[in-house]
């Protein structure tokens, strides 16, 4: 396994600033320890609590930008679906809402994968939120529920920060 490191100062000050600050901190230190985006082999130096957090992260930014399709179509699919993200959501964070709105996601993923990978102009990306209006309840849902689920991330990782980084 990696060994993550994060300052003491750096979390105490992130810390003071709010929960997206506090989570960020370990997110950029976990993100470094792996060269920036995980790979296949990367993921193997990160044990499942920070995998789980990097799938957050990647899922955040993305449907926070541009929805579920925008998530899918720049190729993020398979990191967030075919990982045992969800699972790791319900049952090792306890957060069964969350986790089955990405089963639900993720059956739609699998019956549109392919038009929502496809290369496509702008113009044609702007298209599929049209074509594809069955996204819209969730974007809505993550939308809705992202601060709370943020919050209840923050907690986890507080509560078991020696499974996410050293303080040194």
């Amino acid at each position: 396994m990696k060994q993550i490191i994060v300052k003491d100062t750096d979390l105490s000050q992130a810390a003071l600033e709010g929960m997206d600050e506090f989570l960020q901190v370990f997110i950029d230190a976990i993100r470094e320890a792996v060269g920036g985006e995980p790979t296949a082999e990367t993921m193997q130096e990160l044990n499942a609590d920070q995998m789980t957090l990097l799938c957050w992260d990647t899922l955040h930014q993305e449907v926070m930008d541009g929805g579920f399709i925008q998530l899918i179509h720049n190729g993020y699919g398979p990191f967030i679906f075919k990982n045992p993200f969800a699972k790791a959501l319900n049952k090792m964070w306890h957060m069964r809402d969350l986790s089955k709105m990405l089963y639900e996601v993720h059956t739609l993923w699998l019956e549109n994968r392919e038009a929502l990978e496809a290369d496509c102009t702008d113009e044609e990306f702007m298209a599929l939120f049209e074509q594809y209006p069955q996204f819209d309840d969730y974007d809505d849902m993550f939308i809705e529920n992202e601060e709370r689920w943020t919050d209840q991330i923050a907690h986890y990782v507080d509560e078991n920060i020696e499974k996410f980084a050293t303080i040194a």
